[in-house]
């Protein structure tokens, strides 16, 4: 489609819940102003500063989720089960299993289980995950200028067990395999509070612990090359000499972007580790890190 006539934005794609996502010719899956949603055909809606192509049959959902399913404020993809959304225009994306959306325009990712999502505009894509939408990402400043970003808080848990000295990667719930999946162009706060337990071991003591806390950011471009700034670790408490270590990695395969705490501890030693991790995450579209 060609740009029409006093407008730098052109319809991109439309999403399952009938909303119209604009490109510059660069940034895409930008939210439209009134104008332009109307120049090109479509309906504005004022209360959730939406463009939408269409809306959706209040009773499709229930033909294509399981009946354990509330979907009264949404669309729930295939194969969802055991799950509320509340409000209206939410979304799940497909085997979803265990999830609470409540607000607008909030969903979840293809395959994310046991998460929540409240807010506008807000996105679970990491396990477990619990997320408050920042709001819509049409952000004005001065006379008809716009920023576009989406915003969101998350808390997510981290576990795993070590043995020995070697480096291990924590995982979400200690699943074993679940990651802090990320988004190209985007900057994450994060804090960490992170408990390591020795419970065992030759040269364990049982009951030994380590309380410790970080702040940091990590910048991601659109490669999703990272980099982690890391503002100040403190030790809060511990029993026993040591504390261990841990850092955040780069934990990225060629399917998956993401990153996750790496931790490490002494020889016949065993430790569970539990980390709480509180991201506030701005994914820019109208700002680009090469």
């Amino acid at each position: 489609m060609e740009y029409l006539k006093g407008h730098t934005i052109k319809p991109h794609r439309i999403t399952g819940l009938g909303e119209v996502l604009f490109t510059d010719g660069t940034n895409t899956n930008l939210i439209p102003n009134q104008a332009s949603c109307e120049a090109y055909g479509y309906t504005y809606d004022d209360e959730s500063g939406t463009c939408s192509a269409y809306r959706l049959n209040g009773q499709l959902p229930k033909n294509f989720a399981n009946t354990s399913n509330n979907t009264k404020g949404g669309f729930a993809q295939f194969n969802t089960t055991n799950t509320l959304l509340n409000g209206y225009d939410n979304e799940t994306k497909g085997g979803n299993t265990n999830c609470l959306i409540s607000g607008n325009a909030n969903r979840t990712l293809e395959g994310i289980g046991n998460a929540t999502v409240l807010g506008v505009n807000g996105q679970a894509q990491r396990q477990s995950e619990f997320a408050i939408g920042g709001g819509g990402n049409r952000i004005e400043y001065g006379s008809g200028s716009y920023a576009y970003a989406d915003r969101q808080f998350s808390l997510i848990e981290l576990s795993g067990v070590t043995t020995d000295n070697s480096n291990t990667n924590l995982t979400v719930n200690g699943d074993g395999s679940s990651l802090i999946n990320i988004k190209e162009n985007s900057i994450v706060g994060y804090e960490i509070y992170i408990t390591r337990l020795e419970v065992g071991g030759s040269a364990g003591t049982a009951g030994d612990f380590s309380y410790r806390n970080r702040k940091g950011v990590v910048q991601i471009d659109r490669t999703f090359s990272m980099n982690f700034i890391v503002g100040f670790t403190r030790n809060i408490g511990k029993v026993g000499g040591v504390n261990g270590t841990f850092t955040e990695v780069d934990s990225s395969t060629s399917d998956v972007k993401s990153w996750t705490i790496q931790v490490s501890d002494r020889n016949n030693v065993t430790n569970i580790w539990s980390a709480k991790v509180y991201l506030h995450e701005l994914i820019s579209t109208s700002v680009s890190w090469s």
